[in-house]
């Protein structure tokens, strides 16, 4: 399993949207050479068929859900872009490592997680 690169957030913000680039960690992006510590040479997650895609969100050594959280499509659905907005109480009164996985849900039905995580770094607010 690999890791995104973290990202950084704040207790009790509501922003920044994410926007998020799925890629797969075991297969190169078109002319770039795999390097399973640089998310930026892992190709993209082909989107095309799938109906919704939702972050799971949890405290890092947890297995209890902080959240689950909707993403947007964004077009073309072959760069597998996705824009993802906290909930207004998604990031309240917590602090410390959290990770979230995504899933995607196909139109046909299936569910399909994607097996590297994001990582995120939540400090608390002032």
């Amino acid at each position: 399993m690999a890791y995104y690169n973290t990202i950084k957030l704040v207790s009790g913000d509501d922003l920044p949207e994410l926007d998020i680039t799925l890629r797969d960690s075991n297969l190169a992006e078109v002319g770039k050479t795999l390097d399973i510590t640089d998310p930026s040479t892992w190709n993209p997650i082909d989107i095309t068929n799938v109906s919704a895609v939702r972050l799971k969100f949890r405290e890092v050594g947890s297995t209890t859900l902080k959240a689950t959280i909707g993403c947007t499509r964004v077009a073309p659905y072959t760069e597998g872009h996705v824009i993802m907005n906290w909930g207004l109480t998604d990031l309240d009164s917590i602090s410390g490592d959290y990770e979230g996985e995504i899933e995607l849900e196909y139109s046909n039905g299936k569910f399909m997680s994607v097996p590297d995580l994001l990582k995120f770094d939540v400090r608390a607010g002032f």
